[in-house]
C-alpha cells in the first residue's frame, strides 16, 4: 500500500525544488551545474522525495532520463506550488510594503522585432521600482500560457487574443499584421502568372499546432494544411524550405523579404490582424507585484491603438 503524505516539511519542499531542476534540466548530470551539488547527491534526493511520495517519478539510468505520468503530474503540481509559496512571500513583503519575489510571465513568440511592443520598457520601467524583483519569462505556445495563468504557473501572459474566458482579465497591449508567405524555391515566388485564389487554397500550407488566430483564419480561408510547427521560427523554416506557405508577422517575416528570401503571396487576400493582451487571473486578486508589473504594461503601452 503506497504512503498518505501528510503535512509538507522543509527538507520536502527543498526536495521537490531538486525534482523541478532536474526535470527541466533532462537528468541529474545535466542538473548539477545548476544545482551546484553532485550527481550521487541528487540521486539520492530523489530517491528521498520518491520515498516519502511513495511513488516513482522518473526514470534514470542507462536507458537515459524520463519522468513518468506520475512524475509529470506531480511536476506540474510542484510548478504550481512553489508559485504559490512565492506569492505568500510577495504577499507577507507587501504588507512590509517592501517589493521582493518573483514574477513570471509568458509570452507568445516573435514579438520583440515589433515595433508596436513595449514589453521591454515595461520591464525597464518596473524594475525602476521594484529592483529587487526577479522577473522570469517563458516563451511557449498561446495555449500553454492560457493553461498555465489559470493554472498559476504564470502570473501574467502576453498573447494574440482569439478567445476569452471568464476566468481571466485581458488588458489590450498593442497588434501585428500577419501575411502569407512563401519561400524562394517556392514556384509561387517567380510564378509566370498570378497564383488564383484556388491555387494558393490548393498549395501545401504550415499552420501552427495550437489553437490560435492562426489556426482559425487558415481554417476560414480553406488552406490545404499539410505541416505544423508548435512556434513561428518552425513555420519561418518550413516556408524557408520552399515546400510551403505560411503566415507570419510582417515585422518578423521582413528581414527574408528583404533579402529576397521571401514574398507575401496575394496580400490582399491572405492576410489577417492580430490583437495582443496581457491576461491574467480574475481569481484570486494580483498581487501588488503583479499589479505594478501590469501598470507598468498598461502605461508603456497607452500610445499604442489597438483598434
Amino acid at each position: 500500500m503506497r504512503a498518505i503524505l501528510g503535512n509538507l516539511s522543509d527538507t520536502d519542499i527543498r526536495l521537490l525544488r531538486v525534482f523541478i531542476v532536474v526535470a527541466q534540466a533532462g537528468g541529474l548530470s545535466a542538473a548539477e551545474l545548476e544545482l551546484n551539488i553532485g550527481r550521487s547527491t541528487i540521486s539520492r534526493h530523489l530517491k528521498d522525495l520518491e520515498t516519502r511520495l511513495g511513488m516513482i517519478l522518473c526514470h534514470r539510468g542507462r536507458g537515459g532520463f524520463a519522468l513518468t505520468e506520475e512524475g509529470k503530474r506531480i511536476y506540474e503540481s510542484t510548478q504550481r506550488l512553489l508559485i504559490s509559496l512565492q506569492d505568500f512571500r510577495n504577499e507577507v513583503n507587501d504588507m512590509h510594503r517592501h517589493l521582493q519575489g518573483n514574477v513570471v510571465i509568458a509570452m507568445f513568440d516573435k514579438t520583440v522585432t515589433n515595433e508596436q511592443c513595449k514589453v521591454d520598457e515595461a520591464i525597464y520601467a518596473y524594475q525602476q521600482m521594484a529592483p529587487d524583483v526577479n522577473v522570469e519569462i517563458h516563451v511557449v505556445p498561446v495555449n500553454t500560457i492560457e493553461q498555465g495563468i489559470l493554472d498559476n504557473r504564470y502570473h501574467v501572459g502576453i498573447i494574440p487574443t482569439h478567445r476569452t474566458s471568464s476566468s481571466l482579465n485581458y488588458l489590450p497591449l498593442f497588434s501585428e499584421q500577419m501575411y502569407l508567405y512563401c519561400g524562394k524555391r517556392h514556384p509561387m515566388f517567380n510564378p509566370s502568372t498570378l497564383p488564383s485564389e484556388q491555387d494558393v487554397c490548393e498549395a501545401k500550407y504550415a499552420g501552427l499546432s495550437f489553437h490560435s488566430p492562426n489556426m482559425d483564419k487558415s481554417m476560414a480561408l480553406g488552406l490545404n494544411k499539410m505541416a505544423v510547427a508548435n512556434d513561428q521560427e518552425g513555420i519561418a523554416t518550413l516556408i524557408s524550405s520552399g515546400c510551403y506557405l505560411g503566415f507570419l508577422p510582417d515585422h518578423y517575416a521582413a528581414p527574408f523579404v528583404h533579402k529576397d528570401l521571401m514574398k507575401p503571396v496575394n496580400p490582399a487576400k491572405f492576410q489577417y490582424h492580430c490583437q495582443f493582451a496581457a491576461i491574467y487571473r480574475k481569481s484570486p486578486k494580483p498581487t501588488r507585484l503583479v499589479e505594478l508589473f501590469l501598470s507598468a504594461l498598461e502605461k508603456s503601452h497607452s500610445s499604442i491603438d489597438v483598434s
